[in-house]
């Protein structure tokens, strides 16, 4: 394996520490932490956007790096495309592609959904109680499933580096 080979693989394992890392401390440590740390709705979800933007200025870098290290790491069944749904190294990059577009959605959604305009209203507590609470849920949701896809990617990941 070349170095160069090494270090795109190496590039490929830290962005996705940090997307996969970043999301499950949120949704694993801080969401439950700051339900000790404040009473209201709206101040705990006022700091989780803040914190899901600040991760975000890190996070959709990462992203980036993994699709485009992702695609160079599998260029070489990519170039043969009998190969993808004749072997199981294919079909599970398959598999892979597939949580990613998912998880693309997910994470495309998930921005959607906390535009600045809502972050505002919810910070100076201009959203009634019904809509705050189904943002709420909405965004407990799509985090769920963005961790869940995410971890799935990587047990694909690990199949694929395995050689199953």
């Amino acid at each position: 394996m070349p170095i160069s080979d090494a270090l795109i693989m190496w590039a490929h394992l830290v962005a996705a520490s940090i997307w996969v890392g970043g999301s499950i401390f949120i949704g694993i440590v801080l969401a439950p932490l700051l339900k000790t740390m404040s009473d209201s709705i709206e101040g705990r979800l006022a700091i989780m956007i803040r914190v899901g933007r600040k991760f975000n200025k890190l996070a959709i870098p990462s992203l980036i790096v993994l699709i485009v290290t992702g695609i160079y790491n599998s260029s070489n069944l990519l170039s043969k495309p009998t190969l993808i749904l004749s072997t199981t190294y294919g079909q599970i990059l398959m598999i892979k592609v597939i949580l990613v577009i998912i998880l693309l959605i997910t994470f495309a959604v998930h921005v959607r959904l906390i535009r600045t305009e809502i972050e505002k209203k919810i910070e100076s507590r201009q959203i009634s109680d019904e809509l705050l609470q189904k943002i709420r849920s909405k965004i407990i949701a799509l985090g769920r499933i963005t961790v869940i896809v995410s971890i799935a990617i990587l047990l694909m990941a690990a199949l694929l580096h395995s050689g199953v």
